[in-house]
């Protein structure tokens, strides 16, 4: 017969807290459901930032329904703590923040250039005398490959210098 936690009624095997905590296991160990004895390293951190006590009254106060979640927000954040003893999950936020921070500045820049881009085709139709309704110039690709074999639509000789580029465009 077995139990939910894994273990044989007539052998029973130690959850990973209980040999950290070299005890007996019991057939109703709250932690054996979430740390099992093939996983240590689990319980070992938890232990270490939050003491085993203070683990077991969390689990014991809270529904059995809401354990597991607990238990993934303890290991989460007892492993954030062992890699950064100081910001924990914080500093992870924070570098995870930085790096978003860093990719909408990129996209930003990209659209800029984007916008900068259609700004000079639609100059340059232009000047060839192509209004943007005229069959010749409907949008379609067929039509841009016949209007650049006058004139290439787009030059590209355009360098953009990126760091001056970016300052002017956000600078009021």
């Amino acid at each position: 017969m077995k139990e939910s936690s894994g273990r044989k009624q007539g052998a029973p095997s130690p959850c990973a807290a209980c040999k950290l905590l070299r005890r007996r296991c019991a057939q109703d160990c709250v932690f054996a459901p979430y740390f099992p004895a093939d996983e240590p390293q689990k319980f070992a951190n938890v232990h270490k930032v939050f003491g085993a006590s203070n683990v077991n009254k969390m689990l014991q106060e809270l529904p059995v329904h809401q354990r597991g979640d607990a238990v993934s927000s303890m290991v989460y954040e007892a492993n954030a703590r062992v890699r950064d003893p100081v910001y924990g999950c914080v500093g992870a936020i924070s570098s995870l923040q930085q790096q978003i921070d860093v990719l909408q500045a990129q996209l930003a820049l990209a659209q800029a250039e984007v916008v900068h881009l259609r700004v000079r085709q639609t100059a340059s139709v232009s000047n060839h005398g192509l209004s943007p309704a005229s069959p010749t110039n409907s949008g379609s690709p067929s039509s841009k490959l016949m209007g650049s074999q006058a004139k290439p639509i787009f030059d590209m000789d355009m360098a953009v210098d990126h760091t001056s580029f970016a300052e002017s465009m956000w600078s009021c």
